[in-house]
């Protein structure tokens, strides 16, 4: 450390008030210039009299402070005084004010902070060097006073269909970590997402031995492997900034990138702001930097990164641009270039958004179905381009059926919209007010069969849901009531899929998805199983065994023929793992959290031919004991439309 001698502090005082008096001197000499040239105004056009005020009473002028080290002198009574005048006067004798400086400071050696020799390099750190170093770093954003506590983390209420609060607080810490961590994120019911989704946002306290910040930031971290990140940037931002750990900034951070909301990431960067070093970081904190007002600090920051090679290419031109765009001053030209680019990252898929930029149609198509639910949420995106992602996001549970009718509404009141996502806004307007119902079946079938595949086909159909609910069941659908039915169900509409009972024929798809889908105890004929069997065209006959799985699960056959149906397609439910002993488990305690965590975990997979009939009859078995038929149902149904 280097040492300032007291010499060197009384020298630089005597400069600084020695520029301080000229200054004064300048100053009133000044007025009193300006005194004079007043004289020689105009004359005031007031009567005699008006502008002179009355006198005011004499008083005794204040006795005078005496200097230091001197002793104080006698004031006498001034007198009366009828016109105030300003005069220079000496303020300070400036050898004892500069004695009285030294005696008062220079108490000892100045000693420097660690790791800084001389003032030049103490000027030349950046603001945030400089703020940690003098202890100016905020340690939270919210007053002690109006900080949330750490307990309930989370978005849904009991009222609003949120697990209750306590469901995880007694269990192992372990398994809850096992669980969550274990998740991958894709799963193959779109129902299945929808529950996991649910109990992940609900307003849930951590396990005994777990910290809550490490609770939420599995949770989060899940979320953002389903395509949720709106819903994880809402989950960790129930947390104040000032609790975070090195995990849940982490899990922050990824969630507000995944979103495209990089300035508001902004409040955690300020209060960890050398917290670490690495080139995501960084770009962040210069993002804030220069959102903050610091624009030249964050500038020359991202030009220190591109120039140390810690961003090049893409990733450096984004950053450059988004940070210009915040900035609030004139930004810079910057070139967006996709040569040579081989793969897309949160990072370059939210700036690409967020500067109001698309990225290039191929690395977006092998870039896999998280980019396209992030897509789908983001509304920087355009609208055709969001349509486009809504047939992955929709058929994965990401977007509801409402959600998905009101953006191609806002396609269809846009003229400046075309192509594609044009002409579906048109099909589905048809599908409600077509003139007759078959010009209505018409459009819904358009829309089934414009699809790319299986997958976004069920999301066309999450798409039409209410359309279709909107068809009178008649014998002339009959051939179409399968798909129609589904299309109901994959929206939830059990009441208006009801309606269609008695047209359906005994065996067919339309009449397997409501033997599963519909609310009562109704016990199933095992005839009309064995039919379905019979038409089942589905390879391995994978969909006749999701039937009996879900009709045994939710205990509308016998267990003897539950046993006898599965043998006729080659399957059985008969054995246990851990898993299957968790949730029963879990079951037997009413515990429905845990269960939709482990129904969540045993649904991973990319498509229905994933899920064994042993882990379906589970699942089924288990949500219905808790309380949560209407889930089980569902997916039960969904398995039936898709297995």
């Amino acid at each position: 450390m280097k040492v300032v001698s007291k010499t060197l502090l009384s020298r630089g005082a005597a400069l600084l008030l020695g520029a301080g008096g000229l200054s004064l001197t300048l100053a009133l000499a000044a007025m009193g210039a300006s005194g004079a040239l007043a004289q020689n105004g105009p004359e005031s056009l007031l009567p005699p009299g008006f502008d002179r005020p009355a006198a005011r009473p004499t008083r005794a002028a204040p006795a005078a402070v005496a200097a230091p080290g001197r002793p104080a002198a006698a004031v006498r009574d001034s007198g009366p005084a009828p016109e105030p005048t300003i005069a220079a006067q000496s303020v300070v004798d400036a050898p004892s004010a500069l004695a009285h400086l030294g005696a008062a400071t220079a108490v000892g050696p100045v000693v420097l902070p660690q790791g800084i020799t001389s003032f030049e390099q103490l000027i030349a750190l950046s603001p945030d060097k400089l703020d940690r170093l003098l202890g100016l770093i905020p340690k939270y954003d919210i007053p002690p006073g109006a900080q949330r506590a750490m307990t309930q983390v989370g978005l849904l209420d009991t009222g609003e269909g949120g697990m209750a609060p306590q469901s995880l607080a007694g269990q192992s810490a372990a398994l809850v970590r096992a669980v969550l961590a274990g998740n991958h994120g894709q799963m193959v019911s779109r129902w299945g997402h929808i529950l996991l989704r649910r109990a992940l946002a609900s307003r849930l306290d951590a396990p005994a031995e777990m910290a809550p910040t490490e609770f939420a930031a599995l949770r989060a971290a899940l979320l953002l492997r389903m395509g949720e990140g709106v819903t994880a940037r809402a989950l960790v931002q129930d947390i104040d900034p000032g609790n975070y750990d090195p995990t849940l900034t982490q899990a922050a951070m990824d969630a507000y990138i995944a979103t495209g909301d990089f300035t508001g990431f902004c409040p955690v960067v300020q209060l960890n702001a050398s917290a670490r070093d690495d080139a995501g970081w960084q770009v962040m904190r210069s993002i804030c930097q220069t959102y903050g007002g610091a624009t030249a600090t964050g500038q020359s920051e991202l030009d220190r990164m591109g120039k140390a090679k810690m961003l090049t290419g893409i990733d450096f031109e984004l950053a450059q641009k988004y940070a210009g765009a915040v900035g609030g001053a004139r930004a810079r030209a910057v070139k967006i270039e996709w040569d040579n680019i081989n793969d897309l990252t949160p990072m370059r898929h939210g700036l690409t958004l967020a500067v109001g930029l698309t990225p290039p149609d191929a690395l977006v198509a092998q870039a896999g179905p998280l980019y396209a639910d992030m897509t789908a949420l983001s509304p920087m995106a355009g609208l055709g381009l969001r349509a486009d992602a809504a047939d992955v996001a929709g058929a994965a549970g990401v977007l509801s059926g409402a959600a998905m009718v009101d953006l191609y509404s806002q396609i269809y009141s846009d003229d400046d919209i075309s192509g594609g996502p044009a002409e579906r806004a048109l099909l589905l307007r048809d599908a409600y007010v077509g003139v007759t119902p078959a010009d209505r079946m018409a459009a819904i079938q358009q829309l089934w069969d414009g699809s790319g595949g299986p997958y976004s086909r069920y999301a066309r159909m999450v798409l039409t849901a209410y359309a279709a609910a909107r068809l009178a069941p008649s014998a002339d659908l009959n051939g179409q009531s399968g798909d129609l039915i589904a299309s109901m169900l994959a929206a939830g509409l059990d009441g208006n899929a009801a309606q269609w009972r008695p047209v359906v024929e005994l065996g067919s798809p339309g009449w397997a998805q409501l033997a599963v889908g519909l609310t009562g105890g109704v016990v199933i004929d095992s005839g009309a199983v064995e039919s379905f069997i019979g038409q089942d065209k589905s390879e391995g006959q994978h969909r006749s065994a999701m039937l009996i799985a879900g009709l045994a699960g939710l205990g509308r056959i016998k267990d003897s023929d539950r046993d006898s149906l599965l043998g006729k397609v080659n399957a059985s439910v008969a054995g246990q793992t851990r898993w299957t002993g968790t949730i029963d488990g879990a079951a037997n305690v009413n515990n429905a959290a845990l269960v939709a965590l482990l129904a969540g975990l045993g649904m991973q997979g990319d498509s229905w031919a994933r899920m064994t009939p042993r882990y379906l009859y589970h699942i089924t078995s288990a949500l219905s004991r808790v309380g949560m038929n209407a889930e089980a149902r569902m997916i039960a149904a969904e398995a039936v439309a898709r297995g």
